[in-house]
């Protein structure tokens, strides 16, 4: 297994892993529960992981949602 992201982001970590079944790619996510342990401070982001041979997917996938959820913000 290889880390495709990091993030503390409860809505983009649902959707991700969500996103990655829907196309056949099983994600595990590694330190939620020291993360949750650890309290608001968002010190201690829980990683994503997928096998290395569905990498190059799963990182479209994740971009694809990232070009999604800022689509029409002004920044």
């Amino acid at each position: 297994m290889v880390e495709l992201t990091r993030t503390n982001d409860a809505v983009l970590l649902s959707w991700l892993v969500y996103a990655l079944d829907a196309d056949g790619i099983e994600a595990v996510v590694l330190d939620g529960f020291t993360s949750v342990m650890e309290g608001s401070i968002s010190a201690i982001q829980r990683r994503v992981m997928v096998a290395e041979g569905n990498l190059a997917r799963a990182r479209l996938i994740l971009h694809e949602g990232e070009r999604a959820a800022n689509n029409g913000v002004s920044q």
